[in-house]
């Protein structure tokens, strides 16, 4: 994880419990940098997460799917045919 201190100093042991509390919140592996600005008494935080890949999921003939390559022929057919309303 990247670590960016900004406006300021901090030292290793509060450095080290902001990487904690990060690692709390979100999954380990998943907070690709950590922003830390330091504004007097004040510290901002800011998470740079590493991105997901997006799966888009929708109601298609009754069913909630995210794709269709596990659908038999006659199913695939059907939503196929069916009218789409855009």
């Amino acid at each position: 994880m990247q670590v960016n201190v900004t406006g300021g100093s901090i030292g290793q042991e509060e450095m080290d419990a902001y990487i904690a509390r990060a690692n709390s919140k979100y999954a380990i592996g998943t907070v690709q940098a950590l922003d830390i600005h330091v504004d007097g008494d004040y510290v901002d935080l800011r998470y740079r997460l590493v991105p997901r890949p997006f799966s888009r999921i929708r109601r298609i003939t009754g069913y909630l799917v995210g794709d269709m390559s596990h659908w038999n022929n006659a199913k695939a057919a059907e939503e196929r045919d069916r009218v789409k309303h855009i």
